[in-house]
């Protein structure tokens, strides 16, 4: 998917009640004052970024792609983006009150490195929020459900690290970080905004050879019908893992 495509969806999905509500609970669990400074890395178009200025945090974003960033400071000229690798946000140690990551370390290949970095530029006292989606266990309303289970496992076999947020608490453990607590959000669709997610994830499946053309054509279009009939449902379940740099 290019960057430009992705920033669309984002949008869309950042707009949606339960994202909205999702973002108000990650900034309740950081639980910083005015003038703190706080990290979203992997900030995408900056919108938790400007959530958090406004509410009187020093906000810093940062993402590695430079569409996002680019993105970002043209939305948000009055909040700060850098470009960073999670591995190396290069400031100095004990910089920030508050971390947070949403939607990233699925993508992270040494997520120990991210979080020692993040334990190094957090402050004694800080937080820090990790957002994330379990790619194994999407549930989706099909037909054939044995090719539904095939399609959702090739799409979290193509990921780095598709189920991080079940190993958060223990690598944060491991990290020095302490008070790790972790709960549960849902993303429901049940309408059309859907699709385009749905046939991202037929299409990946397709091309990692997972399904064939056929079969992914076929499944997309069942997909497409339930959408029009009512009958479509997706849910990703998310995990917030939270704790403190002691």
């Amino acid at each position: 998917m290019d960057t430009p495509e992705l920033l669309a969806r984002l949008d869309k999905a950042e707009r949606r009640p339960d994202a909205l509500a999702l973002r108000a609970r990650v900034r309740g669990l950081l639980g910083y004052r005015p003038g703190d400074t706080v990290l979203d890395v992997g900030c995408g178009g900056g919108t938790a970024v400007a959530e958090m200025r406004a509410e009187g945090a020093r906000a810093v974003g940062f993402d590695i792609d430079p569409v996002m960033l680019q993105t970002a400071r043209d939305r948000h000229p009055e909040s700060e983006f850098a470009m960073a690798d999670a591995n190396s946000l290069l400031l100095p140690d004990g910089a920030a009150r508050g971390y947070r990551a949403e939607r990233v370390f699925h993508a992270i290949r040494e997520p120990e490195r991210a979080l020692a970095e993040a334990h190094r530029v957090l402050a004694p006292g800080g937080r820090l929020v990790l957002v994330g989606q379990d790619w194994d266990a999407f549930m989706i309303a099909a037909d054939d459900t044995e090719l539904t289970r095939t399609l959702v496992h090739a799409n979290a076999r193509a990921m780095p690290d598709p189920s991080a947020p079940r190993r958060q608490p223990e690598l944060l453990r491991a990290a020095g970080f302490t008070g790790i607590e972790a709960e549960g959000a849902m993303a429901v669709f049940t309408d059309d905004t859907a699709v385009p997610m749905l046939t991202g994830l037929a299409s990946r499946a397709r091309d990692a050879g997972a399904l064939s053309p056929r079969q992914a054509e076929k499944w997309v279009a069942e997909q497409r019908a339930r959408a029009v009939s009512g009958r479509l449902f997706l849910a990703i379940p998310y995990l917030l893992v939270s704790a403190d740099r002691t």
